[in-house]
């Protein structure tokens, strides 16, 4: 067992990985080995539990800050332009009606950086598309009961039930369905937690005709779940089609129009920016802005130790680290870049802890959902200074 403060990874791997990934592969994790590299890490990582209940209740009040932030900029076009939301999308995120209070998104997670002393730091917030759900709903409870080690992930395939209860979609969506095993087995996991009969589709084979979404089959889709980034309707064939039928009330999509709002890395910079101002924040917001979020900004105001990033960038994609004196130390060479396409938004850096495994020395990045509003499971997610999607999988556990 090694230690790393807050953290400690427990036990060797297995002799018989081969067996464990045909496990994981049967009970819907199918892809602990992508093209015969280990994406999974067979072994776990635990967290101190007074940290983990930090944890939770910073990302509680961090998702009522955000809840109340985007309410407070819907409608208004000039943060919508600074945070990057492309022009198309405005009619339809005016004329959809704003869901109910911390229900903006049903289908999220948190980003965070802790550091060796438990210090946290709120790096991102996927609120649209998050992957990661097989790893943390049936992976990681899994291999926590095998070694031993308590998972607070055990909630997350219920309060998935309980959120697709009220949405109550059709048809779930990806791209490449049946062909990207990470997104067809996430929404696989879905429909399955979901306890809904829910048709499953190709992304690609969707068109629209006269207002109304279609799939190959030609049956009309009018509430869909799509693991599929809003931001995108600005830049594919047939977006702007998609949009019109989504504000016109032919389709209801999941998570709802505005998770845009919360998933633009802008909305980081628009909070920074009214917390530094006094406004709309009461004390007790400020103190866990103050404590748990980076200073952010939409310019390079930083002299160094900062990181930059598209608004939109995914994966790791489009992110560059400058150390100290402002020079550039690391960017990332494998996700796709989406700073040509969308504004880039500038960002202290946090420190990641640092954990010995048996595949080497990796940072480790600790995700946590919001399903349904509520703070739930852990993910794990092991790398080097950027958490690409190069980075590993292993399951985090509380101790």
């Amino acid at each position: 067992m090694t230690d790393s403060g807050v953290f400690e990874v427990a036990g060797q791997p297995a002799h018989n990985r081969s067996e464990r990934v045909k496990q994981l592969a049967e009970l819907g994790f199918m892809w602990a080995d992508l093209e015969e590299e280990p994406y999974w890490i067979d072994q776990i990582v635990t967290m101190n539990e007074d940290v983990y209940n930090e944890l939770e209740a910073a990302a509680s009040m961090l998702w009522r800050i955000v809840d109340k932030t985007v309410r407070y900029i819907h409608g208004n076009h000039h943060i919508y332009h600074l945070i990057g939301i492309p022009a198309i999308l405005w009619e339809m995120l005016d004329r959809c009606p704003i869901p109910e209070e911390g229900l903006i998104s049903r289908y999220a997670r948190f980003d965070f950086a802790v550091s060796h002393d438990g210090a946290i730091k709120l790096l991102e917030l996927n609120a649209d598309t998050p992957t990661g759900y097989v790893e943390a709903s049936i992976a990681t409870p899994w291999l926590c009961r095998q070694a031993g080690i308590r998972s607070v992930n055990d909630r997350m395939a219920g309060l998935v039930a309980e959120a697709w209860g009220v949405e109550r979609p059709d048809t779930a969506a990806c791209i490449g369905y049946g062909e990207h095993l990470e997104d067809s087995g996430t929404i696989e996991a879905l429909v399955r937690h979901s306890g809904l009969d829910v048709r499953l589709v190709d992304c690609l084979d969707l068109w629209v005709d006269e207002g109304v979404l279609r799939d190959g089959d030609n049956r009309e889709i009018r509430r869909m779940f799509a693991l599929y980034p809003k931001e995108w309707m600005s830049v594919d064939e047939g977006g702007d089609a998609l949009a019109y039928a989504i504000e016109t009330g032919n389709l209801a999509l999941f998570n709802p129009p505005h998770s845009i709002l919360m998933q633009s890395k802008g909305l980081m910079a628009a909070i920074w920016g009214m917390f530094e101002l006094g406004l709309l924040f009461g004390p007790e917001e400020r103190e866990a802005i103050e404590k748990y979020m980076l200073p952010t900004y939409n310019k390079p105001v930083f002299s160094g130790n900062f990181v930059s990033k598209s608004m939109f960038g995914r994966e790791g994609g489009s992110v560059k680290l400058y150390d100290n004196s402002g020079e550039l130390e690391v960017e990332d060479q494998d996700g796709y870049d989406t700073s040509v396409m969308f504004p880039t938004v500038y960002q202290q850096r946090a420190e990641l802890a640092r954990i010995r495994t048996a595949e080497g020395e990796f940072h480790l990045l600790t995700g946590l959902f919001i399903l349904n509003g509520t703070p739930c499971g852990l993910l794990g997610r092991a790398g080097g200074l950027i958490t690409g999607n190069t980075s590993h999988f292993i399951a985090i556990g509380v101790k």
